[in-house]
C-alpha cells in the first residue's frame, strides 16, 4: 500500500513541477508549486516523518506560498513573454550542465568523507540569483 501511495504522490509531485515550468501566468505557477509542496508533505508522512509533513504544510504550502501569491498579485504581473532563448545558452549551457552534474556525481561517489552538499546547493542558488538579477544591458 505504501508503494502505491508513494508512486501516486511522486507522480503528483513530478506533474506539478513540470506544470510549474510550463505555465505562463505566475498565479498558475504558484498553484502548481502548492501541489508540489503538498505532495512532498504526503511523501514525508509515508516516511514516518510527521513533524516534517506538518511543517511542510504550515510553513511552505501555507505561509511561503501565501507570500508568493500576495507579491505576484501586488505587482500585478501579467503573462510571461516567451523568448526563444540565446544561442550561447543552448550551445554552451547544456554541455556545461552535463559536465557539472558529472563532476558532482563523481565527487559524491568517490568521496570517503562527509561532503557538505548543502554548501554546494547554496552556491548554485547564489549563482542563479546573480544571473537572474543581472540587468539586460550589462555583461
Amino acid at each position: 500500500m505504501h508503494l502505491i501511495l508513494f508512486l501516486i504522490f511522486a507522480g503528483f509531485c513530478l506533474a506539478g513541477a513540470v506544470n510549474l515550468l510550463l505555465q505562463t501566468h505566475p498565479i498558475n505557477s504558484a498553484l502548481s508549486l502548492i501541489v508540489v509542496m503538498s505532495s512532498l508533505a504526503v511523501l514525508y508522512l509515508l516516511l514516518g516523518a510527521e513533524f516534517l509533513a506538518i511543517a511542510q504544510i504550515i510553513v511552505y504550502a501555507g505561509a511561503v506560498m501565501v507570500l508568493f501569491t500576495f507579491v505576484v498579485m501586488l505587482l500585478n504581473v501579467g503573462e510571461e513573454e516567451r523568448t526563444h532563448g540565446s544561442k550561447v545558452a543552448k550551445t554552451i549551457g547544456f554541455p556545461a550542465i552535463f559536465v557539472f552534474f558529472s563532476v558532482i556525481t563523481t565527487v559524491i561517489l568517490e568521496a570517503q568523507r562527509h561532503l557538505e552538499l548543502t554548501s554546494v546547493l547554496v552556491l548554485i542558488a547564489i549563482l542563479g540569483a546573480v544571473v537572474l538579477a543581472r540587468k539586460e544591458g550589462h555583461s
